[in-house]
C-alpha cells in the first residue's frame, strides 16, 4: 500500500470502474479500492436472498419465486443504446470481450392512457397509432429530415441552421402537435425535460439519428441491448480490463479515508492504518460527504411478476416511458422489464423496474402510473434513495466525485458523467470514433 499511485479510484460502482479502466489503458497508475466486498457499489446485482435481507430485513425467501442464485436483480437498471456512448467505450477499451450481449426486445412510450411502441423512422410513423392520418404525413416529413440530416452537407439542411436555430422553430416547421412532441423528445431523443425546446435543435436531431442508427443496428424492437447475467457483470468486466494494464484492486478495505495536506489537496488514501499516496482521488460521492449536494432523490419499485408487460408484444425485455406531460408531474417515469431470456431471474420470471424522480416520500403511491400498467405482481419491493453532486472544485481539491445515478433506465446521462470527468482528469477528450462493428462478435447472440 505505500506506493505512489497516478489515481486512487474509491468504490467499484460502474462509473468508477468505467473511469479506472479508462485511466489504465491510459497508462496511469491506478489504484482501486472498496469498502465493500462486492463489486458494484451502488450499481450492483443482488440474487434474491440479498434482495430479499436489503428489503426485507431477512433471507426466508418464498419458495413460489425460484431459486436464488437464478436472480441478478440490478439496482440501477439502465439499457444500452446499441450505437451509444458506452458501447463506443466498451469498443474503445476492447471490454466487448469479457461480456455477452443481447437486444431488448422493445421501447414503448405511454400516451393518452396507453402503451405504444415508439416510431423511430418514416416508415414506422406512417404504421403509428399515437397519431392521426394527417399527423402521421406530418411526423414522416419531419422523420425523413433527420434521416437525411448530414451535418458535413448543406444540401441536406433545407435552409436551417441547426446550431442556431432551437428544436421548437423546427418542430414548428413541420406543423407537429403537443402529443408528437412529446413522445419525439421524451422517448426518441430522450430528453428528462421540456428545455430542449428552446436550444439548439442539433442536440435533438443527433440523439434521434443515434436512436434511429441504433435501432437499425440489430433490426430488432428497440435500439438497446443488455448483458446476460445484468449490469453486474460490467464493472468486473472494467476491473478485469485496469487488472490486465496493471491496475490494483482492494476490495474490502474499510475506512479509505482521503488525506488532504495544509492547502486541501488531496495527497492519499489511508485504510487499515496504512496511508497510498496519490495525485488525485476519484470516488462516488459516499467517500467524501462534505464535498457533495443533495440534488434530489430516487424513487423506484423492483416487482417480480411471472408473464411479461402487457400490451408489449409479450416482450421479454421492455423500456417504457412515461413522459411527465402525461403523467401531470415534474419529471418522466421509467419503466424496465427483463426476464430469464437476459438470465436474470429463473425460468419463468420476469422482473419489472420503476422509476422517477421523487417528489413525494410516498413511492408506492408515486410509482402507481407505472406499476398500474404491470399486470400482476407476485412480489414488489419499493426504495427511495438521495441523489449528490459534486459541490467541489476538483481543480483546487484533486477530488473528482461521480454524480449518483439517476431514475433514467437507459445510460445516457450516466456515461455523459464519466466522459465529463475523464476529460477533468486527464485535460482532455476520448475519443470515441471506433468502428461499430468489433463489437458483433460479442453480440452476435442479439442478432
Amino acid at each position: 500500500m505505500d506506493e505512489e499511485y497516478d489515481v486512487i479510484v474509491l468504490g467499484t460502482g460502474l462509473k468508477e470502474c468505467i473511469l479506472s479502466g479508462l485511466l489504465s489503458v491510459d497508462g496511469l497508475k491506478v489504484l482501486h479500492m472498496d469498502r465493500n466486498d462486492y463489486y458494484g457499489g451502488e450499481s450492483t446485482s443482488l440474487n434474491l436472498t440479498k434482495l430479499w435481507k436489503r428489503f426485507k430485513g431477512n433471507e426466508n425467501t418464498p419458495e413460489n419465486l425460484g431459486i436464488s442464485k437464478e436472480y441478478n436483480v440490478d439496482m440501477v437498471p439502465k439499457f444500452m443504446m446499441a450505437n451509444g456512448a458506452l458501447v463506443r467505450v466498451l469498443i474503445h477499451t476492447s471490454v466487448t470481450k469479457y461480456l455477452n450481449f443481447k437486444a431488448v426486445d422493445g421501447s414503448f412510450v405511454y400516451n393518452n392512457g396507453k402503451i405504444h411502441k415508439v416510431p423511430a423512422t418514416d416508415v414506422e410513423a406512417l404504421k403509428s397509432n399515437l397519431m392521426g392520418l394527417f399527423e402521421k404525413r406530418r411526423a414522416r416529413k419531419f422523420f425523413i429530415y433527420v434521416q437525411d440530416y448530414e451535418e458535413e452537407d448543406p444540401k441536406s439542411h433545407e435552409g436551417l441552421d441547426l446550431h442556431k436555430v432551437t428544436t421548437r422553430e423546427v418542430i414548428s416547421k413541420y406543423g407537429l402537435e403537443d402529443d408528437t412532441v412529446d413522445f419525439i423528445g421524451h422517448a426518441l431523443a430522450l430528453h428528462r425535460d421540456d428545455n430542449y425546446l428552446d436550444e439548439p435543435a442539433i442536440d435533438t436531431v443527433k440523439r434521434m439519428k443515434l436512436y434511429a442508427e441504433s435501432l437499425a443496428r440489430f433490426q430488432g424492437g428497440s435500439p438497446y441491448i443488455y448483458p446476460l447475467y445484468g449490469l453486474g457483470e460490467l464493472p468486473q468486466a472494467f476491473a478485469r480490463l485496469s487488472a490486465v494494464y496493471g491496475g490494483t484492486y482492494m476490495l474490502n478495505k474499510p475506512e479509505c479515508k482521503v488525506e488532504f495536506d495544509e492547502s486541501g489537496k488531496a495527497y492519499g488514501v489511508t485504510s487499515e492504518g496504512e496511508t497510498a499516496k496519490c495525485k488525485k482521488v476519484v470516488c462516488d460521492p459516499s467517500y467524501l460527504p462534505d464535498k457533495v449536494k443533495k440534488v434530489g432523490k430516487v424513487a423506484r419499485a423492483i416487482c417480480i411478476m411471472k408473464h411479461p408487460i402487457p400490451d408489449t408484444k409479450d416482450s421479454h425485455s421492455v423500456q417504457i416511458i412515461l413522459p411527465k406531460k402525461q403523467l401531470k408531474r415534474k419529471s418522466d417515469m421509467y419503466v424496465f422489464c427483463c426476464s430469464y431470456a437476459h438470465n436474470v431471474a429463473p425460468k419463468g420470471k420476469f422482473i419489472a423496474f420503476v422509476s422517477t424522480e421523487a417528489e413525494t416520500d410516498k413511492p408506492e403511491i408515486e410509482l402507481k402510473p407505472g406499476i398500474d400498467l404491470l399486470g400482476p405482481i407476485e412480489e414488489t419491493f419499493f426504495d427511495i434513495y438521495d441523489r449528490y453532486e459534486p459541490a467541489n472544485a476538483p481543480e483546487e481539491d484533486n477530488c473528482f466525485v461521480t454524480n449518483s445515478y439517476d431514475a433514467t433506465t437507459h445510460f445516457e446521462t450516466t456515461v455523459k458523467d464519466v466522459l465529463q470527468l475523464y476529460s477533468k482528469i486527464t485535460g482532455k477528450e476520448l475519443n470515441l470514433s471506433v468502428d461499430l462493428n468489433a463489437a458483433s462478435a460479442a453480440e452476435s447472440e442479439a442478432a
